[in-house]
This record gives C-alpha cells, sequence and structure tokens, in this order.
C-alpha cells in the first residue's frame, strides 16, 4: 500500500511528473507541506488534508485475512455430515478388524501356518512400522487433496488388501497373507487422521467433540469385533488343517465384500467439505488464500509448540500402551488360563467396548465443559490405577475378575484417544487438524512398536506380569508430562468470538510486495492514519 491509498483524491504537487513519481518542490517552511521519503521516492502530503479528509480507521485494514467481520460470517449444518461421519467410521472398523483378528488367535494361527509367535505379531506390528514413515505423505495429500481423495485411498486399500488375504488361505502362504497386511497397514496411514478432521469440517463447535469421539469409536468397534469374531470363526482345529483353511477363509472372504460394498459407498458419500463452514472456527480458516498454505511451515510450526510435543510423548505412552496390550492379550490370558480362546476374545471385547463408552461420555462432557486439559490429566490417571489393577489381578486364577479389569482399563484407556486427538487439534489450531493428528498417530505407532516388542519379550521370558509392570511405569511417566501441557484452546476463542487469543491465520502470509518500495513514518501523520 503506497501513502496515496490513504486519500480520498491524491494531492500531487505540480513538479510530478507523468508516470507518477512525484519531485520534491521549492517550498518554504510556512507552506505548512512535510515530506516523506524513503530515499528513492518523494511523496509531500498535507497533514491538513489528512486530518480532515481521512474517515475514521476502519478496523478491517487493521485485521489480519479471516480474523475481521466475526460475527457476520455464515454458518450452517448439513444432514449430510451424519453419512460421511457413519461410512468413515465402518470402514475404519473393517480396517482395525484386519488388524486384531491375527493376534487374537495367535496360537490357531501359528499352528496354520506353522510359524513363530513372533511372526504372527509381526502382522501386527506391521500396521504401526508402516504409519510412521507415510504420515507425512499421507497428511501432505490430505492438506493439498483433501478429505474425499484421502478417504477413497483409505477404503481402496483396505478392500485391496483384504482381497488378498482371500488369496493367502493355505500353510505355505504365510508371506502372501504379511503381503495384504501390508496393504491393509498403508490404507490405516488414510484412516487415523481423520477423525478429527471429518469433526472440524463438518460438524458445528457443540458437537464436534462428539463426532471426533463416534469417528475414533468406529475403529475401536473394529477392535472389538476382531477380538469377538475370529474365536467364533476360526476355532482351534489343530487335528485338522482343511477345516481350520476353511473356516479362516469364510472369515477373510466375508471381510473382502463389506469392504469392498464400504469402498463403493465412500465413492457416493464422502466429499471434502460442505457448501458452507459448519463453524466460525472453520469460517475463518476457509477465507486465507490456499496458495499461501505451506505444509513444511506446518510441520515446523508444531515442532516449535512445547504443548504439542508434550503431547505428542504423552499421548504416544498411552496409545502405544493399549496397542501392546491389545496385541499380547491373548498370550497374557493364555499363560494363566490354557484353552480359553473364547474367552480371550470376550475379555478383548469387553476391554474395547468399555472403552467406546468412555470415548463417547468424554466427547459429550468435551463439548459441554470445553475442559481439555483437566479432562485429559483425570483419565491419564485413572488409565494408570486401571493398568496397575489389571495388572495385579491377572492371575488370580478367576475369569469374571479379568473380565472387570479389563473394562475398567478400556474405559479409560482407549476413551483417551479422541480426548487426545481434540485436544491437539485445539492448541495447534489453526494449523491443519489432519497434520497434527497424523503426528499423534505417528508417536502412537513408534511407542506402539516399541512397547509391543518390549513386552512381549518380557512376557515370553518372565511373564506378563513383568510385561505389565513395564507399561505402568511408562504410564506414570505420561501423567506427568500431561500435567506440564500449557492449556490454551486456541479454536474454542475463535468460535467464542475471542479472537485475541486465537488468531484464524494461514500458515504463511503473502508478503506485501507492492509496498515494499514506500515506507511510511507513523510518527509522522496522526494518529488515526498510522499503520
Amino acid at each position: 500500500m503506497v501513502a496515496g491509498e490513504f486519500l480520498p483524491e491524491q494531492h500531487v504537487l505540480p513538479d510530478s511528473t507523468l508516470d507518477g513519481i512525484v519531485t520534491e518542490a521549492n517550498t518554504d517552511d510556512d507552506s505548512g507541506y512535510k515530506e516523506l521519503s524513503n530515499g528513492s521516492v518523494h511523496i509531500i502530503l498535507d497533514p491538513k488534508v489528512l486530518e480532515q479528509e481521512l474517515p475514521p480507521p476502519d478496523e478491517k485494514e487493521a485485521m489480519l485475512p479471516g480474523e475481521h467481520n466475526n460475527d457476520a460470517l455464515e454458518t450452517r449444518l448439513y444432514w449430510r455430515r451424519f453419512a460421511v461421519l457413519a461410512v468413515f467410521s465402518l470402514y475404519s472398523l473393517v480396517n482395525a478388524f484386519q488388524w486384531i483378528q491375527y493376534s487374537i488367535i495367535t496360537n490357531i494361527f501359528m499352528e496354520y501356518y506353522e510359524v513363530s509367535s513372533i511372526m504372527i505379531d509381526g502382522l501386527s506390528v506391521v500396521y504401526m512400522v508402516a504409519y510412521v514413515p507415510l504420515i507425512f505423505p499421507a497428511t501432505w495429500l490430505l492438506d493439498k487433496k483433501g478429505l474425499r481423495m484421502t478417504a477413497l485411498l483409505g477404503a481402496g486399500l483396505n478392500a485391496l488388501g483384504a482381497w488378498v488375504k482371500c488369496a493367502s488361505v493355505g500353510p505355505n502362504l504365510f508371506w502372501v497373507t504379511m503381503t495384504a497386511q501390508i496393504i491393509c497397514s498403508v490404507a490405516q496411514v488414510f484412516i487415523l487422521g481423520l477423525p478429527s478432521r471429518i469433526a472440524s469440517v463438518w460438524f458445528g463447535p457443540k458437537e464436534v467433540s462428539t463426532a471426533c469421539a463416534t469417528a475414533v469409536l468406529g475403529n475401536q468397534l473394529g477392535v472389538a469385533i476382531g477380538f469377538l469374531l475370529p474365536p467364533v470363526l476360526v476355532p482351534n482345529t489343530p487335528d485338522d488343517k482343511d477345516l481350520m483353511g476353511h473356516n479362516i477363509s469364510i472369515m477373510f472372504y466375508g471381510t473382502a465384500g463389506v469392504s469392498t460394498l464400504l469402498f463403493l459407498l465412500t465413492i457416493f458419500v464422502i466429499r471434502d467439505r460442505p457448501q458452507l463452514p459448519p463453524s466460525k472456527a472453520q469460517a475463518v480458516l476457509s477465507t486465507g488464500p490456499a496458495e499461501d498454505y505451506s505444509y513444511k511451515r506446518s510441520i515446523i510450526n508444531l515442532f516449535r509448540s512445547k504443548p504439542f510435543i508434550l503431547l505428542l510423548i504423552s499421548y504416544g505412552i498411552m496409545t502405544g500402551s493399549f496397542y501392546s496390550v491389545s496385541t499380547l492379550l491373548n498370550q497374557m490370558i493364555i499363560t494363566y488360563y490354557p484353552g480359553e480362546e473364547l474367552n480371550t476374545g470376550r475379555i478383548g471385547l469387553t476391554l474395547v467396548v468399555a472403552g467406546m463408552f468412555g470415548s463417547i461420555l468424554c466427547g459429550v462432557w468435551l463439548d459441554r465443559t470445553k475442559t481439555y486439559k483437566l479432562t485429559t490429566l483425570i483419565v491419564y490417571v485413572l488409565s494408570f490405577i486401571g493398568m496397575v489393577v489389571f495388572t495385579f489381578t491377572l492371575n488370580t486364577g478367576y475369569l469374571l475378575v479379568i473380565f472387570f479389569t479389563a473394562g475398567a482399563l478400556g474405559f479409560f484407556m482407549t476413551g483417551y484417544l479422541p480426548i487426545g486427538f481434540e485436544f491437539g487439534v485445539e492448541i495447534t489450531y489453526p494449523e491443519s487438524e489432519g497434520t497434527s493428528s497424523g503426528l499423534l498417530n505417528a508417536f502412537a505407532q513408534v511407542f506402539g512398536i516399541i512397547f509391543t516388542l518390549i513386552q512381549g519379550k518380557l512376557t515370553t521370558d518372565y511373564g506378563p506380569l513383568s510385561g505389565n509392570i513395564f507399561l505402568c511405569a511408562w504410564i506414570l511417566l505420561g501423567i506427568v508430562l500431561t500435567a506440564l501441557i500449557k492449556s490454551d484452546l486456541k479454536r474454542n476463542d475463535v468460535n467464542v468470538g475471542n479472537t485475541n487469543k486465537g488468531q484464524a491465520v494461514p500458515t504463511e502470509l503473502p508478503s506485501d510486495k507492492a509496498s515494499s518500495d514506500v515506507k511510511l513514518d507513523s510518527s509522522s501523520l496522526p494518529h488515526e492514519t498510522s499503520i
């Protein structure tokens, strides 16, 4: 912006040239004119004219893009949001089912494929290993190509992996089933980071946390069904491998059919975003020019945020512990209760279903109270207590006790997952929800790999007690880190109109090159016209 744009009419002295460059004029001290210069361009303005003709400053001119007229931003909620949420939750469910379907009947797949328990554990760990290197291209794709493209990749790869598994039914085809599981693990990269994005771009501020919890719930429900169905569909028949293979094929073909149907629904239902945004926070973000977004800058901003770094580590510890417990549950239960594969699946189901209720209750609570840090800390502490109780009651000899303690552990441990997502979005706004959620999941996968390998080794060599105590120590550290997080609810500040705290600006603002050649000295202008 040049100085002349502050005036309704441009007051140029007679000595000005045709191209608009103003030369120095002969004025005496009494002329009342003052000279502004940046060394190459000279503009002479009459301060009396400025005082008389300049209108009062418009607040919009002093605001950053998207900040002005916050109360007049048009928002709307669409019924389609429920269909988007339902379809996503269902194909996320199937992906989670494919993750856990091997681990819950580890001994049966060991017998069928004639491999060690480490190899079967690898079918679960590969989900975590694949996520870490692929999370950055996946979140970049989400930010550049949108929700629809990411959802299609997730649902499509999920269906492809399910069909490849159908070709892996045979005692000597373990590496085919491993290949299929790798494909499903890649699909997971395009799934786990979407709950907070779907909630933010489709749901209003009073339902966003509940929507995120519901999207996460779909994944948890898949784990629950993965605990329940495989022991029922594939009973242990060590003396009849043909029957075992037939039962495995039924499970694989059923999964492939459902995955394909959900892929087709994804094509017709899921869109990038509604025509009008659902909240002021989204409306403000949508006013920023897309070409000014920098994915690299967004990543740098996130890693410069100390509260987010603390959340990354604490979220990784809690979620990694859940992954480890889920993967090794069969081995832990069978150690003390041989032949109880079916009840092991039911205990896993109890753990996850209780967590689903915890997720929904925490989501509703957050929507009503916005007490993100307090809720996160309380749930973390209760998860630690639940883990300690589960650890020291595992060998009591009473399965009913295990059902109860596993349910309590699951209620808080899996109920924590959507809380971490939403807390991360709040403290990192206006950065992309997909990027923050993706990084949280990446750290969860890293900790999940480490915890599963170490706890698995401790369980094999020293028993389940040692492995569980190892997790308890880490969860205790997570409590300390959570307590250190500074709670700054930036997204909520924008939604309630407190934009002084939550500045909704693009990751990078375009430089105003047009004004770089002309500088105004604000001290030489009246107060109303200073920049």
